[in-house]
């Protein structure tokens, strides 16, 4: 019998995505000696080795871990082209791979995913949330919510909303120091550091009020390259932090941080939408990115708009 090979890259594909030949082949409905065949098959097929067998675990070779990301995208495509042209065409389904950076996940987008599941109920996400600049094309990712400056002339760049800071401190803290008054102020502080963990660059916060300007550039008595690492060491009391308002605001509510400077305006970060240009743009894709658009719009906190 000719060898299925649209079947056999999606038990692999599934193998990897759940880490088993059983649990593969309970998600397809197949027997499990279907899908090994299918994949022994596709690596006779290809003259190379893509998975790792052992009694305990299946993990991919190099060579299967490059595939994989060719074939997911090959599957998904088709799956896009079959519900396209069914009497169903007019329901977005598939798979979105979508990374962001821990705080605009974990603080803007994962609170709004009920209102996305409603809308689109038959697209799966799946959502990687870390400070770690993916290579897009490398690692099979859809599109990705960025925060800085994209200078990456290999991706489209959409800006869609602004990530906001703010100075903090616990009330332990001010209490042992006083109340701050002026930035000039700050370099007498205790100061968490922010370091981005893909280059190890500093991040050098700037404060504006009116012509006025403070460029906060002394040594941080502590580094850390995570925002929510950032914020626990402020409400430990370790000293004045600088945090995504987002981020702060919970913190604010219960009483373990308080703004410090709250009439000056700390520069905030562009936030855009980036995919690669070589990327079709699909159904499902766009319709995550229009909702995410939507949603940062119309979020006082993450908008474009002042």
């Amino acid at each position: 019998m000719a060898l299925d090979r649209l079947a056999a890259m999606r038990a692999f594909c599934r193998i990897i995505e759940v880490g088993s030949f059983s649990g593969a082949a309970d998600s397809l409905s197949l027997a499990k000696t279907t899908i090994s065949g299918q994949v022994l098959a596709l690596e006779t097929l290809l003259g190379v080795k893509l998975l790792h067998r052992t009694t305990r675990k299946v993990s991919s070779t190099p060579e299967g871990a490059a595939y994989y990301v060719r074939a997911r995208a090959v599957i998904d495509d088709v799956d896009e082209l079959e519900a396209s042209t069914s009497q169903s065409r007019y329901v977005v389904r598939g798979r979105v791979r979508v990374e962001m950076a821990s705080p605009v996940g974990i603080f803007f987008l994962i609170p709004a995913l009920s209102n996305f599941a409603s809308e689109f109920p038959e697209i799966r996400l799946d959502i990687g949330c870390s400070e770690r600049v993916v290579d897009l094309v490398q690692e099979g990712v859809d599109c990705a919510i960025r925060a800085g400056m994209i200078m990456d002339q290999d991706l489209v760049s959409r800006a869609i909303g602004q990530m906001r800071f703010c100075f903090c401190a616990s009330p332990t803290y001010l209490a042992g120091v006083g109340p701050i008054q002026s930035p000039a102020e700050l370099p007498h502080h205790k100061h968490l550091g922010f370091k981005f963990p893909a280059t190890d660059k500093r991040f050098i916060p700037t404060l504006t009020r009116g012509d006025e300007s403070f460029t906060l550039d002394h040594q941080p008595s502590m580094y850390f390259n995570n925002g929510s690492a950032t914020a626990a060491a402020a409400v430990a009391g370790l000293g004045i932090a600088f945090l995504p308002t987002a981020e702060a605001v919970p913190h604010f509510n219960t009483g373990a941080l308080v703004r410090v400077l709250a009439d000056w305006h700390m520069t905030s970060m562009p936030i855009s939408i980036v995919y690669p240009y070589t990327r079709h743009l699909s159904a499902r894709v766009r319709a995550f990115t229009d909702w995410v658009t939507t949603l940062m719009a119309n979020d006082p906190l993450w908008s474009l708009s002042e």
